[in-house]
């Protein structure tokens, strides 16, 4: 059984057992998490939503709780000696999927 939940802006399609790195969510590492937004439930017979599935949920638990890779953001004015240079560390969940309610 899978299911293609919503959160943070973008869709996964996850099953029991997964480890889906989102972005974060509130709550404490061992915490478990009910994710409602759930657009599409797949398996024997599939139900999709319009948008969500009623009554659907996904449970995970969450494993880790911390910052993503670094990306460099570089910024340069041609001709002009004008150099910036950021760099950006976006917090993140690392979820794992227990249980999906259909």
């Amino acid at each position: 059984m899978y299911a293609v939940i919503k959160t943070g802006g973008k869709q996964y399609k996850v099953s029991e057992g997964d480890l889906l790195k989102i972005e974060k969510l509130e709550g404490a590492v061992g915490d478990t998490v009910e994710l409602s937004e759930v657009l599409m439930v797949g398996g024997d017979t599939v139900k999709i939503g319009t948008p969500l599935v009623p009554s659907a949920s996904v449970v995970g638990k969450i494993v880790e709780q911390g910052k993503d890779k670094k990306i460099l953001v570089f910024k340069s004015k041609r001709r002009k000696n004008s150099r910036k240079l950021n760099g950006h560390r976006q917090p993140r969940t690392i979820l794992k999927i227990e249980k999906i309610n259909a």
